[in-house]
């Protein structure tokens, strides 16, 4: 695939895609007689899992720890379980964070919307 068609497949610009492999999120993408990055099924994996990770709010700096530990073999299996055993911990602390603020957004939304409808009743009585 063309940086092209993975761009629009995964909904990511051309730059994140080629700032991505810089920085090794991504292994080296082969290119093909005319220079053209040629992404294969194994590559499209890889942006996939980083997009997946990004969306989940993961560093790039664990997610470049976690590829170089990736590349560096099976002997690396267990330091790649405890990175991401960490980033799940701390994706589910920003979680209850995340509820606890919606939970405050919904009571203050409530609490305006009783308000508008006190109002309300209050100017069709002095209305009648």
């Amino acid at each position: 695939m063309t940086i092209t068609e993975v761009s629009e497949k995964f909904d990511l610009t051309q730059d994140t895609l080629r700032y991505y492999e810089r920085i090794g999120l991504i292994p080296h993408v082969n290119r093909n007689k005319s220079g053209i990055r040629d992404y294969t099924e194994e590559d499209c994996k890889w942006v996939e899992f980083i997009k997946c990770m990004r969306n989940a709010g993961l560093p790039i700096e664990a997610l470049i720890e976690y590829v170089a530990l990736f590349q560096q073999g099976d002997e690396t299996i267990g330091s790649r379980k405890e990175l991401l055993t960490e980033q799940r911990k701390q994706l589910i602390r920003r979680m209850e964070d995340m509820q606890k603020t919606l939970e405050r957004l919904n009571y203050k939304i409530e609490s305006y919307e009783q308000s508008v409808v006190k109002k309300e009743k209050e100017l069709k009585r002095a209305e009648d």
